[in-house]
């Protein structure tokens, strides 16, 4: 950096930004490439060395540091490393851990690191997720958070990990489903003495959790309409209704299920209307399933919204407390346009279902159906402008938000398809999110992009001359 950083402008702050970013990248490879080397240099049998200590009397040994094909290390290395590398030698050996997982286990996520394309906690979190997986399962891992890292946020590249490591091993997952299943229960603390509160604990299947947690909120709902009745059953209470948080609203809501009777009062319901079988409104799951699945041809994944990768025997116990209503397959090649402002249900929908979460560059989320999105044109709406700008061509989800940034500091962002969205920040940074996560690109290769369709007809044109 050749000026003071309080002389930088906004764009030399951008670009000396990019360029710590590359240094910490750097500074963390090398790390773990010294790491690598050290287990390198400690890699052979300290029993066959003369003199050597017995095993079994404390002396040193080859353990197993990383997963199943990682090469065995001296156990009693690590200790010098750590207090190189200022740390406890539990960490530096958890670390140890990792990068010969990585080297060894996942070679394309490995070289995504070294090519400074991604975090390298992510990958490292990674490796320990696949861990349990042996040397030939987890390459379906590998090669899917290889295609992931270098583009998407850290919070979906470990969803797809997740994901990944089911479909590895579904029937570890099984066994580890009916161990989650036998692991149930709730439990009760003693009561915090200075708060006055106690604190329950519940480990759930998904399927209950949800309707607990839709419950709570019926409750809630009915509380704020009722404040008489709150008033009645909480004469204790010593704030006005408005100053509740909705947690501390949430609190009393699942103290009243302890008292169905009292539920039913307030929601006017019988007692045997309570029960989840008839819940208050409706609830749609979206579930994204390939077809060979249904088929019984592969072992593929459920990806559920809002919850996550599933097997299809966790779906199942999800619904069983429903009565589920199948409705028919969305077709995301459909396209839409109106002459309107407001975008249609059906094309909200679609290009939601279409895109991970937050078309804004980076972006971590990924809840794209119940997420509080905003239906942003790409390109601004224009009320004096030409029918047809409001459809599928020309809409972005974004967070509240990244919607207010990208209006008030003039970003840029031009549709280039289903689900592809280029980005111009005021200060000319240029990024492309698509269904493989954010890139950055140089001025060329996106004046390339946005002119992609002239650039064709251009060429249609001269080879219709020649």
């Amino acid at each position: 950096m050749s000026l003071p950083i309080c002389d930088l402008d906004a764009a030399g702050v951008l670009a000396a930004s990019e360029g710590a970013l590359r240094r910490r990248r750097e500074a963390q490879v090398e790390d773990l490439l010294l790491m690598l080397q050290w287990a390198d240099l400690h890699g052979a049998d300290p029993q066959e060395q003369p003199g050597a200590v017995p095993a079994r009397r404390g002396g040193d040994r080859l353990v197993e540091l990383g997963a199943d094909g990682t090469p065995l290390v001296q156990e009693l290395c690590v200790h010098e490393l750590a207090i190189a590398r200022q740390t406890h030698p539990a960490s530096t050996r958890a670390t140890l851990g990792d990068v010969l997982d990585l080297r060894h286990r996942l070679p394309l996520t490995w070289a995504q690191v070294v090519a400074l394309e991604c975090e390298p906690w992510v990958a490292c979190k990674v490796a320990r997720m696949s861990r349990r997986l042996d040397r030939d399962q987890v390459g379906i891992v590998d090669q899917a958070v290889a295609d992931a890292i270098g583009g998407e946020s850290p919070g979906r590249v470990l969803t797809i990990a997740e994901a990944k490591v089911i479909e590895a091993d579904p029937a570890a997952q099984v066994a580890r489903f009916e161990e989650g299943r036998r692991r149930k229960g709730v439990w009760v603390s003693r009561t915090d003495l200075e708060t006055g509160t106690r604190s329950v604990f519940s480990r759930l299947t998904p399927g209950d959790a949800v309707w607990i947690d839709a419950m709570v909120e019926r409750i809630v709902d009915a509380l704020l309409a009722r404040p008489d009745v709150l008033r009645a059953h909480h004469p204790d209470l010593s704030v006005e209704l408005d100053d509740l948080t909705h947690d501390e609203l949430r609190a009393i809501a699942f103290g009243w299920l302890a008292r169905p009777d009292d539920v039913c009062a307030l929601l006017g319901l019988k007692q045997d209307e309570l029960l989840p079988r008839r819940p208050h409104g409706r609830a749609v799951l979206y579930l994204h399933l390939h077809e060979s699945a249904l088929a019984g041809t592969s072992s593929a994944v459920a990806r559920v919204e809002d919850l996550g990768p599933m097997l299809l025997e966790q779906v199942v116990s999800l619904l069983g407390h429903a009565h589920v209503t199948v409705k028919p397959v969305i077709d995301l090649d459909d396209h839409v346009s109106v002459n309107a402002y407001e975008f249609p249900a059906t094309v909200t929908e679609r290009t939601r279902l279409r895109c991970v979460g937050d078309v804004f560059p980076y972006a971590v989320g990924t809840n794209t159906i119940t997420g509080r999105y905003d239906g942003d044109h790409a390109v601004p709406y224009d009320p004096l402008g030409p029918p047809g700008q409001t459809g599928d061509h020309n809409i972005a989800p974004l967070s509240r938000s990244h919607h207010r940034a990208k209006t008030i500091r003039g970003y840029r962002v031009r549709q280039l398809g289903d689900g592809a969205y280029l980005w111009t920040t005021p200060n000319g940074l240029r990024r492309l999110v698509d269904a493989g996560g954010t890139h950055e690109l140089c001025a060329s290769d996106a004046w390339r992009l946005e002119h992609a369709d002239e650039l064709d007809a251009a060429i249609q044109a001269m080879s219709e001359a020649s």
